[in-house]
């Protein structure tokens, strides 16, 4: 079709005005250069997360690993009951573990069996995995070339402790999410302001103070990150340009209100609903009253315990066996330490330091925080808390490819050829990792050998944070199971007095509504029906020890003994019916 024209000049069609208007395209940067990860890069990576994490959905959920840990399952509780409860509301929140996981679940926990199998803690946490993996390679690509931002993205997103805990309701997954985009944005906060980008530098500045506050809420790790971000953002501010902190400062405001409001009202929450606002670090649930109920009396202290030195030698293993297989973590942590050397050399990429501030805090935390943590590979050899060790897995993995990416800056230098290698040998080592970290090559040794051939248990041991859910549940889910059939067998509608604070599980397999429970949780209720048990509850469950075991002692009558259940680990529950039931709420 002709072209019309006016005044001897060609018309042109509004598409082709538009492509003439439209910027020039950039032209691709040079892989082996250090920018800013963009939509394109970032993209590919999420979408790669999100089939592994359904991967690791999909084998976790068919084997019934989503509740190995009690943990995991009391998070989930608390979740529920917000909404299902005698007394539902605010209230539910807790008092000891921060509210955000719990609030993220909250949509998905209202469904029964979602709440039964636990796939509703698993919502959240697969989407934080997603999230986190694009952080990592986000930060990543602000101190390394591409191909190093997607081999320590490799590393930190196939860790199999990390897949196994997005399948589960544990905080770990959302908070390493959170580490890592805060970290990426305050880099990019100073960045702005000495750049006097005063635009970004709002922008990220209250991006910051929101992530601090996400943190706040998630896990008392958090408080030490965000403040310690406030300081970093802060005197980046102050060293600013005149012009640049005249533009900002309602900003910075802004940034301290959110990142300060955490903490005030997580006080505040403690005081009204707990009547002590530090009830959180003294109260009965806190760190310092569970250690005090579960260490014998006249026992040693644990190692650790008011010693720091013992304290890091304890949270560093845990974190090397968290990141690597056999003796492999040695290396990866001296890695990560030469390369946190390298980025305070660059006094941009300090900011990157910022990784390390679980190490601090968790060995105060293990020597004066009332935090134990116990690893097979050290004395007494037993299993708990060891996933805390995964905290540290940010820091292993960016500043371990920081070191090996400067490696092989200097191995092109002088050979292409060589420095090609090293990487393609990077890579086999991730792969091999993961493969080891699982137990395979023990398992397979155990094939070719024979079922009754000795291999060495270090060969065969899955990865440590899932092998102590493992080894933590083999005593606690047969016994909840149990109690589970005891509370189905008192027939639909029945109330039940029973103490959710430490089998909240066996609620959760019986697919029994909350509100149907008379529990110390819902104190206004329980203390009512301490008085008399047998009159507010048809079916009474007592475990030694328990409050609900102590009101029975004072108050017996009206109650038949039917049945008394005990398990090796997890005490005695005596099952009782009530005689003199009359509805009564």
């Amino acid at each position: 079709m002709p072209r019309k024209t006016i005044s001897g000049q060609t018309m042109q069609s509004p598409r082709a005005a538009m492509r003439r208007a439209a910027p020039p395209r950039r032209a691709p940067q040079d892989p082996n250069t250090v920018y800013p990860a963009n939509r394109q890069e970032i993209m590919p990576i999420a979408l790669a997360s999100v089939i592994l994490a359904f991967l690791a959905l999909l084998v976790s959920a068919s084997r019934g690993w989503m509740l190995l840990y009690g943990d995991a399952v009391a998070h989930l509780g608390i979740a529920r009951r917000i909404l299902d409860a005698r007394y539902p509301g605010l209230a539910q929140l807790g008092g000891v573990w921060l509210p955000l996981p719990h609030l993220l679940m909250l949509p998905f926990v209202q469904r029964m069996d979602w709440w039964q199998n636990g796939i509703a803690g698993a919502w959240p946490s697969l989407a934080a995995y997603v999230l986190g993996n694009a952080g990592c390679y986000a930060l990543a690509r602000k101190l390394v070339t591409p191909t190093w931002a997607f081999a320590a993205t490799a590393f930190f997103a196939l860790n199999p402790n990390l897949l196994y805990l997005s399948t589960t309701a544990m905080t770990e997954p959302l908070f390493l999410a959170l580490l890592l985009w805060s970290t990426v944005i305050a880099y990019e906060a100073v960045e702005a302001l000495g750049a006097n980008k005063v635009s970004t530098a709002k922008t990220r500045m209250l991006l910051s103070g929101l992530l601090t506050m996400a943190m706040v809420f998630t896990r008392y790790d958090g408080w030490i990150v965000g403040a310690a971000i406030w300081v970093v953002l802060a005197l980046a501010w102050w060293r600013s340009s005149d012009a640049t902190k005249q533009a900002t400062k309602s900003s910075l405001l802004i940034m301290t209100v959110l990142a300060a409001m955490g903490p005030v009202l997580w006080f505040a929450y403690n005081a009204v609903y707990q009547h002590d606002w530090l009830d959180f670090m003294r109260g009965p649930y806190s760190a310092k009253a569970i250690e005090e109920k579960t260490t014998p009396a006249g026992s040693a202290p644990r190692r650790g315990m008011h010693n720091p030195g013992w304290a890091l030698i304890y949270f560093t293993r845990a974190a090397q066996v968290d990141a690597a297989a056999y003796e492999l973590g040695f290396g990866v942590m001296f890695a990560a330490l030469a390369g946190g050397w390298m980025a305070w050399k660059q006094k941009l990429s300090r900011i990157t330091l910022l990784l390390w501030l679980p190490l601090p805090f968790y060995v105060y935390s293990i020597a004066w925080g009332h935090v134990p943590m116990f690893i097979p590979q050290l004395y007494p050899g037993s299993y708990y808390n060891s996933r805390y060790g995964m905290e540290l897995l940010p820091a292993l993995t960016i500043f371990t490819a920081l070191v090996l990416a400067a490696v092989e800056k200097w191995l092109r230098a002088r050979s292409k050829k060589q420095a090609d290698l090293f990487f393609f040998l990077v890579l086999f080592s991730i792969v091999f990792n993961v493969v080891a970290m699982m137990g395979t090559f023990g398992t397979m040794l155990q094939r070719v050998r024979g079922e009754n051939a000795k291999v060495p248990k270090w060969l065969t041991a899955p990865p440590l944070v899932f092998e102590e859910g493992l080894m933590n549940s083999i005593t606690r889910i047969p016994f909840e199971t149990t109690l589970a059939k005891e509370m189905l067998n008192a027939g639909p509608g029945a109330t039940i007095m029973f103490n959710t604070n430490d089998h909240m599980g066996a609620v959760q397999d019986a697919g029994i509504p909350l509100r149907r429970l008379v529990s110390p949780l819902d104190s206004q209720s329980f203390d009512q029906a301490s008085q008399l048990p047998a009159k507010y509850a048809q079916l009474v469950i007592a475990i030694d020890g328990d409050p609900v075991a102590k009101a029975v002692a004072a108050h017996p009558e009206g109650l038949s003994e039917l049945e008394v259940i005990c398990n090796s680990g997890q005490g005695c529950a005596r099952i009782y019916r009530s005689t003199m039931f009359g509805g009564a709420r």
